[in-house]
């Protein structure tokens, strides 16, 4: 196989860790990443693309290959602007999405969260909810959306109560039985792993993965 990967939200969290996963993916020649400041990486393999993500229409035509994975994302903190949280979190990847369907992309692999539900109270979650019912709309051929639970990992910046949080996860995820598994802390790497692993099976339709099941996944 030669894929070729498009890459929106490699500095984060999942997306670095799916990156990593990729260059080291005899099967992944090409792996073009969306970048709003290059990466401090270097590969024969990857490509870095710094873009202007209000205007993504000017480079549709490298938006283009076997698989689109889209992990943007932002946090209240660091975009505590409701308009501003919203385009990066519902715009960009809609946008991307249709970008990829034009183009001809065979799969999208868009990271939510668990409980995303466009009717949700919770903003965070409505906006999630509201980004996945659009994607679905477009008609792509190959769409994978995942839901992990609280995400773990050594994050880039700190977030505020985080290690507390992850400590209080390690106690309560023993816990966590039977239906309620799926709220379970999982770690970044582990869902990058899923979205690799479903990159490679060659499918049609609309794919939901809770958490538990990213899991088993990879």
């Amino acid at each position: 196989m030669a894929y070729k990967a498009i890459l929106a939200g490699a500095s984060g969290l999942t997306g670095s860790a799916l990156l990593s996963i990729l260059l080291q993916h005899p099967d992944y020649k090409e792996i073009v990443v969306l970048v709003r400041k290059p990466l401090p990486i270097e590969n024969k393999k990857l490509f870095q693309v710094v873009v202007d993500f209000d205007r993504l229409d000017k480079y549709a035509d490298l938006i283009s290959g076997h698989a689109l994975f889209c992990c943007l994302g932002t946090t209240n903190k660091k975009t505590p602007n409701i308009n501003a949280y919203r385009k990066i979190d519902h715009d960009y990847p809609l946008q991307l999405a249709h970008i990829g369907f034009k183009k001809g992309v065979n799969q999208f692999h868009f990271l939510s969260s668990l409980g995303a539900n466009a009717k949700s109270s919770t903003f965070y979650l409505r906006t999630k909810g509201e980004t996945e019912e659009d994607i679905k709309k477009i008609g792509l051929p190959s769409l994978d959306i995942y839901q992990p639970s609280f995400l773990t990992g050594d994050r880039k910046e700190k977030r505020n109560g985080e290690k507390f949080l992850t400590a209080a996860m390690k106690l309560i995820d023993p816990i966590l039985k039977g239906s309620l598994k799926k709220y379970r802390s999982i770690p970044a790497a582990t869902v990058a792993m899923a979205m690799f692993k479903r990159s490679l099976i060659n499918k049609e339709g609309t794919f939901i993965h809770p958490s538990d099941q990213i899991k088993q996944i990879a």
